[in-house]
């Protein structure tokens, strides 16, 4: 598209689907990429209109915020239950829970197991950046061994505190999930990529294939103590060889689904 009034290319511009609030999120933080590629699915996709998405505490609480659609707030950990409830009453809209690890795989880990479980017609956000991001930077259920927080400043020993969960790889041995995956915020090409699971994941709720999620390794630069661009290396050199970038469960019908 070109400006008519400077000759000026425009080759990218504000979703639809994004207000122009300003964002609080701290300088590098990776939650507003994550935000954007959500919005950009949902243009695409031509859902805007009927897509409710639901956050709970933690970063994501403010979410509404942001997404030029229907949102809800839910108590800490209870997304995925009040994503439930409004998708079995109006089961035409497209629901949504945005999540981080703090909220997800700690206080809310029966609600998003049993969700699964039940092959609920959801899709899940959870973004992973290892560490409570919100209330002070402590030690989530997915701290990195040795990772240093305000709650386990000498390090997370994995014999007093235990070892990282692994959200995606325990969800995807569930008989009723259809899809999950992990991708990555660090770098151009996987940014892209994780858009594409993106829209895969809600393509599959589209389809009624049931439960979906994309579990996002995102930054944290405030609260890891890096600048912007340590922490894309931290993720990439610490986070991936823990979490791998990888297809956990995809069901074998997703790949006849067209776009």
């Amino acid at each position: 598209m070109v400006s008519e009034t400077n000759n000026a290319t425009l080759v990218y511009e504000r979703p639809e689907s994004l207000t122009e609030m300003p964002t609080f999120y701290c300088p590098g933080c990776t939650h507003g990429t994550a935000h954007r590629l959500v919005a950009e699915v949902l243009d695409e996709m031509g859902i805007r209109e009927t897509t409710i998405g639901v956050a709970p505490v933690g970063c994501s609480v403010f979410a509404y915020n942001y997404f030029n659609h229907d949102y809800v707030e839910a108590a800490h950990g209870r997304a995925p239950a009040m994503a439930t409830g409004i998708k079995r009453v109006l089961p035409k809209k497209m629901v949504y829970t945005y999540q981080g690890d703090g909220d997800l795989a700690s206080i809310g880990m029966g609600e998003i197991m049993h969700a699964a479980a039940r092959g609920e017609n959801i899709t899940v956000i959870y973004l992973n950046n290892a560490i409570y991001g919100m209330t002070g930077g402590q030690m989530s259920p997915t701290t990195l061994p040795n990772m240093k927080t305000t709650s386990t400043p000498l390090g997370r020993d994995v014999e007093v505190a235990g070892y990282p969960i692994r959200m995606a790889e325990i969800i995807s041995n569930l008989d009723a999930v259809s899809y999950v995956v992990r991708r990555s915020l660090h770098n151009p090409a996987n940014i892209r990529k994780t858009k594409k699971a993106v829209k895969t994941a809600f393509q599959t709720q589209a389809s009624g294939m049931g439960f979906s999620m994309v579990e996002i390794l995102s930054s944290c630069p405030t609260n890891w103590k890096l600048s912007p661009s340590k922490s894309l290396e931290f993720i990439e050199e610490q986070m991936i060889p823990v979490y791998p970038i990888a297809d956990f469960k995809v069901n074998p019908e997703i790949k006849n689904i067209k776009g």
